[in-house]
């Protein structure tokens, strides 16, 4: 037995400051210091001048400590997850050890999807759902507010697919799979289309430009944008696809799943900054010059959108790949200029590389495209890598992903918060008024 623990029937010995110290693994000053930082609370006994501790409380900040030391999976001391599906190093990105790029422009968005989710190459795989599942999540999302996002509607269209689905439950490896393969195109056939001879058949590309635009398609336009779905697959842990995860280790179903990373993705820094991007290139464009522009991000305190990315110190692979692709498209001639002029300006002072935003936002702009259709391509291309890893993270312990709060508010006990009194009231419950 440690000399702190009490023995049977007796009351617990407090700890010295010197003994909490050495619990702790710190100086003395310092167990004061968290005493002044509300993490330990102290007492002085009777007649004595030294503060003594609550062992209890001390063992467990003690063991906070080495959770937060050590890392250990699921204790929230270290956000690292171990993945087999993406590495990024190097201004380069592998999807299970293949390089992505290579893989984007041999293979379709199709067979990219299944390479991420079992490591197996399906030569010509299609994608295809029920008639009744997509019609079910058409009038759910032909209900919305015609003001609504694409993320709303995906969000509706992956909710109503779900509830038809009665074996959504079952997280078997298989059945998430045949689930994977079904939501992907209602998410794309359940759109409001651009134009009436839109596709319900074929490949996913082909059916989604058809509810991006009322342009007519062509084949080097579509082959950027199924190469753009591809190189969008997955990107490692973004903010949405860490949600995914966080969602699948309490095993939500795959439908919960890419929900939460869809509500993640709609944020201004994650999926919606290409939206950002076209609509600065059409004022570029507008302007002839890409100097105005810029001054006026700048002088509004915002980052120049479409520039630099946090995990590459060169050009994005992604939006090299994708402008060399847009070179064979004519009618993408003048926003490639716009975009290559807000490069070269920034660059006077800053020397950023153009990212995958810029890259779609010139696809979308010179495609007749709405501000949010780069919104709508990152979350229909990204679901293939939220359900990868969604599977991987049914593999793994449920709820690891669970990190510990440090709490920094006041120690308890805390009197009561006073009720507040309404105006014109004299007096309160247990008190009159004077």
């Amino acid at each position: 037995m440690r000399d702190h623990e009490p023995a049977p029937g007796r009351p617990e010995r407090r700890l010295t400051t010197q003994e909490t110290a050495e619990l702790l693994g710190v100086k003395p000053e310092t167990v004061y210091a968290y005493v002044s930082r509300g993490l330990l609370s102290s007492r002085r006994e009777p007649g004595g001048r030294a503060s003594t501790f609550e062992a209890k409380e001390v063992e467990a900040l003690a063991r906070r400590h080495r959770r937060e030391a050590a890392g250990t999976p699921g204790s929230g001391g270290d956000l690292s997850v171990r993945t087999r599906i993406t590495l990024i190093e190097q201004d380069r990105y592998y999807f299970r050890g293949v390089d992505a790029v290579e893989l984007a422009l041999r293979h379709s968005y199709e067979e990219v999807a299944e390479w991420l989710w079992t490591g197996r190459l399906t030569p010509g795989v299609a994608f295809s759902a029920p008639r009744p599942t997509v019609e079910v999540a058409r009038r759910a999302v032909n209900a919305l507010s015609e003001h609504a996002s694409p993320t709303d509607r995906l969000r509706v269209a992956a909710v109503a697919a779900a509830a038809e689905d009665p074996l959504r439950f079952d997280l078997s490896e298989d059945a998430v799979l045949n689930t994977a393969r079904i939501l992907i195109p209602t998410l794309v056939d359940a759109l409001p289309p651009a134009r009436r001879d839109h596709r319900d058949d074929g490949p996913l590309a082909h059916r989604l430009w058809g509810r991006l635009t009322g342009r007519p398609a062509d084949e080097a336009s579509l082959r950027v944008l199924d190469t753009a779905l591809a190189l969008l697959a997955d990107h490692d842990l973004a903010a949405s696809t860490l949600a995914v995860r966080v969602a699948a280790s309490a095993r939500a179903h795959a439908y919960a799943a890419v929900s939460a990373g869809l509500g993640v993705l709609e944020g201004p820094l994650h999926g919606a900054a290409s939206g950002s991007a076209h609509r600065m290139l059409l004022d570029v464009l507008d302007q002839g010059t890409a100097v105005p522009v810029i001054a006026d991000e700048l002088r509004a305190g915002r980052r120049v959108p479409g520039l630099g990315h946090r995990l590459y110190t060169g050009e994005d692979p992604r939006a090299r790949v994708l402008f060399d692709l847009l070179e064979q498209v004519p009618r993408a001639e003048s926003a490639l200029l716009a975009a290559r002029d807000i490069v070269a300006t920034t660059a006077r002072h800053t020397p950023l590389h153009a990212n995958v935003d810029l890259a779609l936002a010139v696809f979308t702009a010179s495609s007749g495209m709405s501000a949010t259709a780069g919104e709508t391509i990152f979350a229909v291309a990204r679901t293939a890598g939220w359900i990868a890893h969604a599977l991987e993270e049914y593999g793994e312990r449920p709820l690891r992903m669970r990190p510990v709060g440090q709490y920094v508010g006041p120690r308890p006990p805390q009197p009561l918060p006073e009720q507040a009194q309404p105006e014109g009231i004299g007096h309160s419950r247990g008190r009159k008024s004077p």
